[in-house]
């Protein structure tokens, strides 16, 4: 697909930008609102709802965004630091004759490059191939296509079904996540059953078919976007070609506060910012709305995302806003973390002493892939400031940190009980029995938490190991199960030389390499057990409760 012209970038009276691009098969003009949610330090990108706008009749920049305006539909993308994408077809007949794969090419076209310099985001114009600030904002697994009168038939005859094409993570099902058909003049017949439409001012027989072909229609006589769009769109999203379901956090009662604190770069930084003497980490905190407001201190949860993730992916994959919902404590994401050390991040956690009612006896740490390398430098480094610790699917050797370089503090001897989980299928090292460096981390982990049980096995003998995927079974051992799932969660309780448990080691049937909800919950379950004391010591995880805190949940 060839583009005709260089975008000439309009920035609006209301502060918004706008710019149109045409190519061969059509045109696309996009409409960025003017928020103030400092997007360029917190990756919003995985909510952002991706607007698709097909015209009817093809519009200038100027009306597209008076539409956008009027509709409601900018201030649903401003919300989330969006925009809004319109597309009309270069044909001689519009719609009418539109190429059938007219989405599949737009949204194969429409994957974003990105990178971080100085804590903020830089990202890659989806049709220039620039760097900069002109680039579509949406996430392609929240793709809502909205349809009036001839383009909503388009889409009726043309998206209504699998659509595979070139994605987020390469060729698959990039199947819209929901759909909404205005003013149909045809009969629609739906060729796949999960795809999500409003319809808007159709017959009763449009109506009866869409509903007989599709799970989800919502019937409606009169569009009201941003209305539409929080009781019905926004919980719509496509996973890698399943629809998934977002949970609602309003409904759920929980306050979602970004924000960012700037720190000064610390001399071990390997990070964007390494060269500079400070720099803003963004973070995301989550917590039960009037709770900060109770008058009692709270326990808090740093949390670190995977290596190609954000913070607000983090929590929406992994459901830790579940978790929350359910518990009285604060949840707290950091963005971008693999720019920032461990010794920045006890800098952030000294500001969010200061924002929050922390309890700083019950301070945890959990992180996912790159991030469960972060919880572990916090072991290793700052282990005096946390009373639990929950790091998952990924440890580097120890003694190295997330960049993979050596560390001058190594925790040798301060006990700092620990939740670990990896995936029993996963393509990359997360169990002793695929990597020397994760049984290491195993005996060093039980070594420390003076545990009676001791991991001395040799990687390269497993044919004599008593347990095949940790090398040693433990004192007590546990079970969860994950029907969603079809897995099952084994965690082996060790018991330290007190009495305590302070290291369980969880291995998940049927998990590749990826974030769950049972893993949180009972990381959760494990780390509020644990406090630690004004003068350095652990109290609580006595093993007697801990196995039957477990056997009863």
């Amino acid at each position: 697909m060839g583009m005709k012209k260089m975008p000439q970038v309009k920035v609006l009276a209301n502060g918004g930008k706008a710019w149109e691009n045409r190519f061969d098969a059509f045109t696309v003009k996009v409409y960025m609102p003017k928020n103030d949610l400092f997007h360029e330090i917190i990756n919003y990108g995985f909510m952002t709802p991706y607007l698709l706008v097909f015209e009817e009749q093809k519009q200038n920049c100027e009306e597209a965004v008076a539409f956008a305006e009027e509709s409601g539909l900018a201030g649903i993308a401003a919300s989330y630091a969006g925009s809004v994408v319109f597309v009309y077809p270069n044909t001689k007949k519009g719609w009418e004759d539109a190429p059938e794969d007219l989405f599949a090419t737009l949204i194969g076209e429409s994957k974003i490059g990105q990178y971080y310099e100085d804590g903020v985001t830089k990202s890659r114009n989806r049709f220039t191939g620039e760097w900069g600030d002109m680039y579509i904002r949406g996430a392609l697994n929240r793709s809502y296509l909205f349809g009036f009168g001839k383009s909503a038939d388009y889409i009726a005859k043309n998206c209504l079904k699998t659509i595979k094409g070139e994605g987020l993570y390469g060729k698959g099902d990039i199947t819209p996540a929901a759909c909404i058909l205005e003013n149909l003049s045809i009969m629609p017949r739906p060729e796949r059953r999960d795809i999500p439409v409003i319809s808007v001012g159709n017959s009763e027989a449009v109506n009866k078919a869409l509903s007989d072909g599709l799970d989800e229609v919502l019937i409606k006589e009169e569009a009201d976007y941003p209305a539409d769009y929080a009781a019905f769109l926004k919980q719509q999203r496509r996973m890698v070609g399943n629809l998934d379901k977002e949970a609602d956090l309003e409904k759920l009662g929980l306050t979602v506060e970004p924000a960012y604190h700037v720190v000064k770069t610390s001399a071990d930084n390997r990070g964007d910012d390494k060269d500079t003497t400070e720099h803003p980490i963004g973070y995301v905190a989550y917590y039960q709305k009037g709770l900060t407001e109770k008058g009692k201190k709270l326990p808090l949860v740093l949390c670190f995302h995977g290596g190609g993730d954000s913070a607000m992916c983090m929590v929406s994959l992994s459901e830790w806003h579940l978790v929350v919902a359910e518990n009285e404590f604060l949840l707290v994401s950091v963005e971008n973390h693999m720019n920032s050390t461990a010794t920045e991040a006890v800098a952030l956690l000294e500001h969010l002493k200061e924002k929050y009612p922390v309890d700083e006896t019950k301070i945890y740490a959990t992180g996912f892939s790159m991030g469960g390398c972060k919880s572990w430098d916090l072991f290793q480094e700052y282990p005096e400031l946390f009373a639990a610790v929950a790091p998952m699917d990924a440890t580097f050797e120890v003694g190295q940190n997330v960049y993979g370089q050596a560390v001058e503090k190594i925790n040798r001897d301060v006990i700092l009980p620990v939740f670990y989980v990896g995936g029993e299928d996963t393509p990359l090292p997360e169990l002793p029995f695929q990597e020397a460096k994760c049984l290491n981390r195993m005996a060093y982990v039980l070594k420390v938490n003076q545990s009676v049980l001791q991991n001395e096995q040799e990687f390269d003998k497993q044919d004599e190991w008593e347990n095949p995927i940790w090398g040693i079974s433990s004192d007590v051992i546990c079970y969860a199960d994950d029907p969603a799932k079809k897995s099952v969660l084994t965690m082996h309780l060790f018991e330290s030389e007190n009495g305590c448990c302070y290291s369980i080691f969880g291995s998940a049937t049927n998990q590749s390499h990826e974030m769950r909800h049972l893993n949180c919950e009972n990381a959760w379950k494990f780390m509020s057990m644990f406090r630690r004391t004004p003068d350095g010591k652990i109290e609580g995880g006595k093993m007697s409760d801990v196995v039957a805190a477990y056997n009863n949940w």
